[in-house]
């Protein structure tokens, strides 16, 4: 499943040659078609094309008329498979800056006028993975949040030393400032 493995990759977005905004991953949510939350569930519409189409491009659509959200399409071509980005940690930054599938679109200026944008440097919008992420701790699975159907499958995955997580699951605190992990910056990788 590429939805933990996500979890420490960095978000990169090119603004000008020299001039980047970079994230690491601490939260994502998986969604395929075999299950009824996902958008791909009753067919393809126009309104999931995206979803259905090449693993590795943007599936970007607007929730409840509000906040964008970010998802990456994966498996394969003609099956509706996706991994909504909840939660990116960015150094120097507010740590709840993009705490959230609407905040994270927000920070990265990400809206439907990216939906089915193939992440590449070539599109100024790319994923890539750190040198070494031992050091983050462990990964926590749980239940997916903010939906109301097929809501009990436990593909939702953080970064459990993270105070960027946009949710935590009952009983796991926020790890203090002192004791949490702190994100790479993009010059470190």
């Amino acid at each position: 499943m590429v939805a933990p493995n996500l979890i420490g990759c960095f978000l990169i977005k090119r603004f000008s040659k020299n001039s980047f905004l970079a994230g690491v991953i601490v939260e994502t949510e998986a969604y395929s078609q075999e299950e009824a939350s996902c958008h791909g569930f009753s067919g393809r519409t126009q309104r999931n094309e995206t979803l259905f189409g090449e693993p590795g491009n943007f599936y970007i659509y607007l929730s409840y008329g509000i906040n964008s959200c970010v998802n990456i399409v994966t498996g394969k071509k003609n099956w509706a498979n996706g991994v909504l980005l909840r939660s990116i940690a960015i150094r120097g930054e507010n740590e709840r800056i993009a705490s959230g599938p609407g905040l994270l679109a927000k920070r990265f200026g990400l809206n439907r006028h990216f939906d089915n944008l193939t992440l590449s440097p070539a599109n100024d919008f790319w994923l890539t993975k750190g040198r070494n992420f031992k050091e983050m701790g462990n990964i926590v699975q749980t239940t997916r949040i903010g939906i109301s159907q097929a809501k009990d499958i436990p593909w939702r995955w953080y970064l459990k030393s993270s105070r960027s997580v946009s949710k935590r699951v009952k009983g796991d605190r926020i790890p203090p400032k002192n004791k949490c992990w702190s994100p790479p910056t993009f010059e470190e990788l």
